[in-house]
């Protein structure tokens, strides 16, 4: 009995032991794991970036009306393959406001203006009149008065305005104003040309207000006479006439058929 009882306890003994070096191996392996998984945890948090907001300019570019448009811009109208400004040139670089306005005169191939009305005076401010005969080949870029994009009209797209094929004239009042109207049978579009009359070559007197209009060409016919575009009650044609008249001018695009980009300038 005393040798089982000692047996006994040398098993007991050897249990506790191994218990306890289990219990200290599970331990460890807990202890190592959560270690572990510390240290993948923060491995596994996001780098923190600071963004800066970077400003980006963008420039707007400005997109030329093609030809499908121009007809209906503000700007001009197509008749026959020529863009026509909507009124005269009122004082040197600008517009006439409105279509039926008479603008102000000019001597071919020169920049002054002269007032549409009475009293004779120019866009300088002086009355005496220039009765000196204007030179040149064509009118010249310098001395043309025409707002930016545009320019005056040679003698082959005021041909066109003339195309009966083309183009109905009738002479018709508009607010008051009589003038003729030119149409373009293909589209309707149509210029309002008010019958300015013209101011003399030689003492710069206004004739015919009211029953007829004359608007230059930039083309010359020789060296005192250059074309221009009548329009009288009954007939429209065109003529060369003395360079030193001051006649009526309606531009053209100077871009073909781009409508020109610039805010139209208007007289005040």
């Amino acid at each position: 009995m005393i040798i089982l009882q000692a047996k006994f306890n040398t098993m007991m003994k050897k249990i506790f032991n191994l218990l306890t070096v289990l219990s200290f191996t599970i331990a460890a392996f807990a202890q190592e794991a959560t270690t572990s998984v510390k240290t993948d945890t923060a491995k596994a948090q996001p780098e923190v970036v600071n963004v800066q907001p970077v400003a980006v300019s963008v420039q707007l570019e400005t997109v030329i009306a093609d030809t499908a448009k121009a007809d209906t811009s503000k700007n001009g109208v197509i008749i026959n393959g020529v863009i026509w400004a909507k009124s005269n040139v009122d004082e040197p670089g600008k517009f006439a406001i409105n279509p039926e306005d008479q603008g102000m005169f000019y001597q071919w191939n020169r920049y002054v203006g002269w007032c549409g009305v009475d009293p004779l005076i120019n866009s300088n401010d002086d009355d005496r009149w220039d009765s000196i005969i204007p030179i040149g080949f064509n009118w010249e870029k310098d001395n043309d008065p025409s707002p930016k994009g545009w320019r005056i009209p040679t003698f082959d797209e005021i041909d066109k305005l003339l195309d009966t094929d083309i183009v109905d004239r009738i002479w018709i009042t508009e607010n008051g104003v009589s003038g003729t109207r030119f149409t373009d049978k293909t589209t309707n579009n149509s210029i309002f040309l008010p019958a300015a009359g013209y101011r003399n070559v030689n003492d710069g007197s206004l004739n015919d207000v009211g029953i007829g209009g004359n608007y230059w060409s930039s083309t010359q016919n020789d060296s005192s006479t250059a074309y221009s575009l009548f329009i009288y009650t009954l007939s429209a044609g065109r003529f060369a006439s003395g360079s030193g008249y001051g006649f009526s001018i309606r531009c053209v695009s100077e871009e073909g058929l781009e409508i020109p980009e610039e805010e139209i300038p208007m007289v005040d």
